[in-house]
């Protein structure tokens, strides 16, 4: 591999910056220690104010790459972030305002923000990711609403669906129980001793006028007209029927 094959172009980050006007109305020593509990960010203080460091991601080289940075000084804050190029400048710029003002909400006592340019700044921000969307925020609300009452319906037919399958299976599992015990019940019953066939036999002669079909009777008993037979046979062997030509 020659030289030009080995070289790796690297590209790196836009950064933008951006400036509000504050004032200080406690002490930097107490800002930095509210803010210690904030353990994504990397926080170091001095004579001139508070700097909070987050870096999200790092190069190849272990620089960072996608990061912010906060500064909280005695008239103003800074705020300096870098945006990836395959990613939304305005989507960022308002990720990073979020974190700004999650910092900011936790010393609003001691450290005080110009609210009307920091308000105008969240105000563009917003309208900058607003106006890019392909519909307008009514519109894409009211798809959202739609959708997501949607999806709570589905849900909640989802657990009844749910519930009642497990009422079926147990009902499935019942009747399958039951139909193997009267399976069971039909097989017993159908299962003749050689005297309880030839006494039930001798029943059908009498009540068909001392006549019998086989088949009729295998039908009706579930007896195989084989063993019918073959009790047929034994009766008449010892005289019980006989058989008239």
């Amino acid at each position: 591999m020659d030289e030009e094959q080995q070289k790796v172009e690297f590209i790196e980050p836009e950064i933008e910056e951006m400036k509000l006007k504050a004032k200080l109305t406690g002490s930097l020593e107490e800002i930095a220690k509210r803010l210690s509990s904030l353990e994504v960010f990397q926080i170091a203080s001095d004579q001139s104010g508070v700097t909070l460091l987050r870096i999200e991601s790092r190069d190849i080289q272990k620089r960072p790459f996608l990061f912010f940075i906060i500064g909280l000084g005695s008239d103003g804050v800074t705020l300096q972030y870098s945006i990836a190029q395959d990613t939304s400048p305005k989507m960022r710029r308002l990720y990073v305002f979020k974190n700004l003002l999650n910092v900011l909400s936790l010393v609003s006592d001691i450290y005080y923000v110009d609210n009307a340019e920091l308000f105008q700044h969240i105000d563009s921000a917003i309208d900058d990711v607003v106006g890019s969307m392909p519909q307008s925020y009514g519109a894409l609300y009211n798809s959202y609403d739609s959708l997501y009452n949607e999806y709570k319906a589905l849900r909640r037919l989802n657990v009844e669906l749910t519930a009642s399958n497990k009422n079926l299976t147990v009902q499935a599992m019942n009747l399958s129980s039951q139909n193997r015990e009267l399976q069971q019940k039909l097989k017993e019953l159908q299962t003749y001793s050689d005297e309880a066939l030839m006494a039930r036999l001798q029943d059908w002669i009498e009540a068909h006028n001392s006549t019998i079909d086989v088949d009729e009777f295998s039908k009706a008993t579930g007896v195989a007209p084989p063993r019918v037979e073959q009790a047929l046979n034994m009766m008449i062997s010892k005289g019980f029927i006989e058989v008239k030509g």
